[in-house]
């Protein structure tokens, strides 16, 4: 197993992964940036088109020694790793306290097919998302719920923008994302999978209470979410068999996206797991 060297702040490798914060770098090479333990121990496991995600690995020798698991595990991948002082990890880190491991990664995008393909059972949409905060915490969201997929349209933002990329908190790995899909395409090949789709706007015709308690969950489901300023356009919401409100039982003005997010998919992972299909929440 080769040994790790020190890597010079002007390598050009070091100049690479810098650029990587910038959009238009990221599209034309295909990779991204992971940073932290967490999610760079996901990516060490992941795997996209058969060859593996992560390419390459900068780390301090403290944190070389304190997840030697990782570094070991990054070797047998077949990444390049390399030793790293402070400069480097804050030439190619995205924050202000690097955690002693940056990770550059392979896109892991899927074909938006490929996801109906898999006849999917929960889903979340991203349409109009344009803080990347919130599109990873979206994903995470949506990960924990058990979702079979999400899906970013062409007007939201960024998957591998770096702020998305440390909200989604290793989630981005775990699921299929399609990235790029226009919403009406979105929209229409959900529902050719026998998929429902339900937006979910504060403003809603529709009480998630009442959804649950008609019994209307239990099956496949797909939820548009939109951005958190100014929720979905009237045309996205008439793309949709429903448009929910998360009901406000007390006297909080709205709710975050992410939180709206958690409980609709929750909501819908509940009803699709109780038995015998969706129970009503208030029955006794």
């Amino acid at each position: 197993m080769p040994t790790p060297e020190l890597i010079s702040p002007r390598s050009p490798r070091v100049a690479a992964a810098r650029r990587l914060a910038r959009r238009n770098f990221r599209g034309k090479e295909r990779r991204f940036i992971a940073e932290g333990p967490q999610a760079v121990r996901e990516a060490v496991g992941h795997r996209s088109g058969g060859e593996a995600t992560l390419v390459e690995l900068f780390a301090t020798v403290e944190a070389a020694e304190r997840y030697a698991d990782i570094v070991a595990a990054a070797l047998d991948a077949g990444a390049r790793v390399h030793y790293a002082d402070d400069e480097v990890l804050a030439e190619v880190s995205q924050t202000v306290t690097p955690q002693g491991l940056v990770g550059v990664c392979r896109f892991l995008d899927s074909p938006f097919e490929e996801i109906l393909r898999a006849r999917p059972r929960l889903v979340a949409v991203l349409a109009h998302v344009r803080d990347p905060g919130n599109a990873g915490t979206v994903l995470r969201c949506a990960d924990a719920a058990g979702a079979d997929a999400v899906v970013l349209t062409d007007a939201s933002v960024d998957l591998y923008n770096p702020k998305s990329v440390r909200a989604s908190v290793g989630s981005l790995f775990h699921l299929p994302v399609a990235v790029g899909v226009p919403v009406e395409q979105a929209v229409q090949g959900l529902r050719d999978a026998g998929v429902r789709i339900l937006a979910a706007d504060g403003a809603g015709e529709d009480d998630l209470d009442a959804e649950l308690d008609a019994g209307t969950m239990g099956g496949p489901t797909a939820w548009i979410f939109g951005n958190e300023a100014w929720g979905l356009p009237e045309e996205t919401r008439a793309l949709a068999d429903a448009v929910v409100r998360v009901p406000i039982h007390g006297k909080a003005e709205s709710l975050n996206l992410a939180t709206a997010a958690a409980v609709c998919l929750y909501a819908s992972a509940r009803a699709q797991r109780a038995a015998g299909g969706c129970r009503s929440v208030t029955s006794s």
